[in-house]
């Protein structure tokens, strides 16, 4: 029980952590900055890197993240055309790694039932998602957190080609990169967004999820209606 609570707790803590980072991102990215220079864009690159290639990170704040560099850039604190470079990278690797994962060992981390390292519920989400729009899926999940993360492992598992694949990881990558930095870069340093940076960002974070929420919506009203057709059959 106490063990339990211990690891309750610890969830607790990085949810906490991960918030005040989401909310205070521009206050936290400037510490960064400052303190480690050049060395800021190797860590950004491994933030999307693990968000997009790893299942078991989907929570990293992806597109808060470009939005925020992107502003920060437009007022030169850093360089907008590396920054470019580092996230379009890392999106495409990240996809590219995800993609072979989910390719060579996807299966069998499905048939284990008490897997630790995979939400089994935003996969099936993923899946879902991949069975309705196709190939497309790839760009079109760029945009939407946690489905990001879970749609090349699913085009592995599914065993896409890899030149189909990496045309639309190409292409996909360069659309939520430009959208999201250039967002920032434009945008973040108008006055309104700059007094209420933080509410910006969780914005951002809401408006991303808004299609997985509506995919849902409209998931359970399918799932209601067919039962309901059921039971009027059962009662007919």
């Amino acid at each position: 029980m106490l063990n339990h609570i211990t690891n309750g707790e610890k969830n607790m803590r990085i949810i906490k952590t991960l918030i005040d980072f989401i909310l205070n991102l521009d206050k936290h990215l400037a510490y960064i900055i400052q303190n480690y220079g050049m060395w800021t864009y190797g860590l950004l690159f491994l933030i999307v890197f693990c968000e997009t290639g790893l299942v078991f990170t989907p929570f990293l704040p992806g597109d808060s993240i470009l939005f925020a560099t992107g502003a920060l850039a437009s007022i030169g604190t850093l360089n907008i055309f590396i920054l470019f470079f580092v996230f379009f990278t890392s999106a495409v690797l990240g996809d590219t790694v995800n993609y072979n994962i989910g390719k060579k060992i996807g299966k069998n981390l499905l048939e284990k039932p008490d897997s630790k390292f995979i939400n089994k519920e935003y996969l099936n989400k993923a899946q879902h998602f991949y069975e309705k729009h196709g190939s497309m899926t790839i760009v079109l999940g760029r945009f939407i957190p946690i489905i990001r993360t879970f749609v090349p492992f699913v085009a592995g598992i599914g065993n896409m080609h890899y030149g189909q694949f990496i045309t639309y990881n190409l292409f996909g990558g360069f659309l939520w990169v430009s959208l999201m930095l250039g967002a920032g870069y434009f945008f973040g340093q108008l006055p309104f967004v700059k007094e209420n940076f933080s509410v910006v960002v969780i914005a951002i974070v809401l408006i991303s999820i808004v299609p997985a929420i509506v995919a849902f919506i409209r998931e359970k009203k399918s799932s209601n209606d067919h039962k309901d057709g059921i039971i009027d059959e059962e009662i007919l």
